[in-house]
């Protein structure tokens, strides 16, 4: 193994080290800003390396890591699109960056416009009244819009409507935040194609139900053609629609979901409008609301007054605040370098190209794959693992087996609906050169399959990390250097 494989602590030696200057010009003692009784008694037990070993470990790292600038990713249902240059150097702007959130609104009125008017952009494109940027991800956007439905139904006096229908093809996080709302789930069914079943959804309709929680098109790429049905029914019941906006990327300039009867939404900034996923973050999730909403949006909002200035304003009828100041400033800045890119004459063709890149991939695809739903998808499609399974050759190991031909493996086993799924989206943003090489991939491992399966399912055989044991891995995590460095050494 060569001396930068190893990992960091392998090249610990006692007394190696590195330096670093002070932070500051006159070599303040920080440790008297900590109190007694929260300082160590002793160093913690770190590796010892020069600074050398450190800059080559983690350079090293990264090269080995995988990212959208490196690869093609077909996540199903994340939209991993590339993220424009233009966009980071937008957001690292000292003119924004260096900003303070609790600076006068007089000294920020650029920032403040750059809010005001991605707001306005949002819900032009969505098709609702209002929207707030201030929630931190997307599963938070789905908290505070559910959190908007109670307080609309507590307002009016509607205490008992406590219940949100969500649909058993829904992404985990709805029910989840339903639940984190104080919100009683109750499931509807899906048909085969996995629209929503109107005839399960007719007898949950009654005066408990708060709203539905539903995305379209829906998530085995289908789009929900019954939805002005829904729409209708809900409404009649006294209930009010939520939009997952997870799946809004094939609708960008073609349908707005306010215009298919949608009351609530939130948008995931990081895979409509181009933002970077960050592993968990930075995010952004802003929530939109039909008119009869938006005073119940959390604080504070930007406001533009008659001169054309900028403020921020708390509204009383809020349910309050759900993050601090004004939201990932910086997410926000990269969308809307996004979306002024494009322009209303272009973002009307993600859609569409979204659409077609999907359609192009399944059609190719679908003499080695099982189909289970056909026509004409979106965004994204689902097979159900290898049309022939009879060398017991599963959706994990073709997952696994892409990995060796340099590719980012797509969404497995989700959504629940087929026992092997397989859900591919390529975005609006890949090339058909590249879509044509992954499709060359899942024919050549289709091949395999049927030819070497045992091959297929020792795959990875290439990659610097092989199999891993998951189940381990959450079981028994491996949290502290101290106790990576035992496992290894023992």
């Amino acid at each position: 193994m060569k001396t930068y494989d190893k990992l960091i602590f392998e090249l610990s030696k006692p007394g190696r080290k590195g330096y670093d200057l002070p932070k500051d010009n006159f070599a303040t003692d920080g440790m008297k800003e900590i109190p007694a009784t929260l300082l160590r008694e002793k160093a913690p037990e770190l590796p010892e390396v020069t600074e050398l070993d450190v800059v080559r470990h983690y350079t090293n790292l990264s090269n080995k890591n995988f990212g959208v600038d490196t690869g093609y990713y077909p996540l199903g249902s994340c939209t991993m699109k590339y993220n424009p240059k233009i966009n980071e150097e937008v957001s690292a702007m000292p003119q924004f960056a260096a900003l303070h959130p609790l600076q006068d609104a007089s000294t920020v009125q650029g920032a403040l416009e750059l809010y005001y008017n991605l707001q306005q952009a949002l819900a032009n494109i969505s098709g609702l009244a209002e929207f707030t940027l201030n929630p931190y991800a997307g599963a938070h956007g789905e908290l505070t819009g559910l959190m908007v439905m109670r307080s609309y139904h507590m307002s009016r006096g509607d205490n008992k409507r406590t219940k949100v229908i969500v649909p058993n093809t829904a992404h985990g996080t709805n029910p989840a935040s339903a639940m984190v709302a104080g919100l009683e789930v109750v499931e509807v069914k899906s048909k085969p194609n996995g629209s929503i079943d109107v005839e399960d959804l007719k007898p949950l309709l009654d005066d408990t139900v708060a709203g539905i929680m539903m995305t379209n098109p829906n998530t085995v790429g289908m789009f929900e053609t019954e939805i002005l049905e829904i729409a209708k029914l809900v409404h009649e019941a006294g209930g009010l629609l939520y939009y997952d906006g997870a799946n809004l990327n094939p609708l960008l300039g073609k349908v707005r979901p306010g215009d298919m009867g949608f009351d609530i939404m939130h948008i995931n900034l990081h895979k409509t409008f181009s933002t970077p996923h960050g592993g968990g973050g930075p995010g952004s999730g802003p929530v939109g609301v039909a008119e009869h909403l938006r005073g119940f949006l959390p604080n504070p909002h930007v406001r533009k007054n008659e001169k054309g200035e900028f403020y921020v304003d708390f509204g009383k009828d809020s349910l309050g605040s759900i993050s601090t100041f004004l939201g990932n400033f910086g997410v926000m800045m990269r969308a809307y370098a996004y979306i002024l890119s494009l322009g209303k004459e272009n973002i009307r063709n993600v859609g569409p190209m979204a659409t077609l890149n999907a359609n192009y991939i399944k059609e190719s695809l679908k003499d080695d794959y099982l189909l289970p739903i056909d026509g004409v998808c979106k965004h994204e499609f689902v097979f159900d693992g290898l049309k022939d399974k009879s060398t017991g050759v599963t959706t994990l190991n073709v997952a696994k087996r892409l990995l060796d031909y340099g590719f980012h493996a797509p969404t497995i086993y989700f959504p629940l609906l087929f026992h092997e799924s397989m859900m591919i989206e390529p975005t609006e943003t890949e090339s058909k050169e590249t879509l044509d090489e992954f499709i060359e991939v899942l024919h050549k491992i289709a091949k395999e399959a049927r030819e070497i399966p045992e091959e297929v399912k020792n795959a990875p055989l290439t990659t610097i990390v092989r199999k891993l044991d998951e189940t381990g891995a959450a079981k028994n995590p491996i949290l502290t250097y101290r106790a990576l460095k035992e496992s290894v050494e023992g």
